[in-house]
């Protein structure tokens, strides 16, 4: 695993970001993997957002995997997280920064592990939603 920063401080350590995804990858009994993780500032969050996803502006979280046809081989994928954008969410939730991180990590590395979910406020209701509160929940 991989973490990488382009800002000053990304808010968790490398420890704490390959505790969450190796929490997430268990969680799935995934065993092989390779997952980079990358704290960005919102002008590259934003040109991979209207690039990739065609979304203009700045998102909090960004999830790539490549496909994998068969489930022997590994997972992999890339994870692009915005501080910035993940402090104006916690504040608007009344979290901590650190705890708004770790939730995009495990998010993040859900996402690469193929789950998905609605928009809007039906996300906070999802499948995967509970999943990621479960493990970080377990981590505690």
């Amino acid at each position: 695993m991989d973490v990488s920063a382009t800002v000053r401080r990304p808010g968790l350590s490398a420890a704490r970001v390959r505790e969450l995804v190796t929490a997430a990858l268990e969680s799935e009994r995934v065993r092989d993997a390779l997952v980079s993780i990358a704290f960005v500032g919102t002008s590259t969050i934003a040109r991979l957002n209207q690039e990739f996803l065609s979304h203009a502006g700045p998102t909090d979280v960004i999830s790539f995997a490549l496909s994998r046809p068969e489930s022997s081989l590994p997972v992999i994928g890339d994870i692009y997280i915005c501080q910035q954008i993940a402090g104006r969410n916690a504040k608007g939730l009344g979290i901590s920064l650190r705890a708004e991180l770790a939730r995009l990590v495990v998010h993040g590395t859900l996402h690469i592990l193929g789950y998905e979910h609605p928009d809007g406020d039906a996300r906070f209701s999802s499948p995967m939603w509970r999943k990621q509160e479960k493990i970080l929940e377990s981590l505690h």
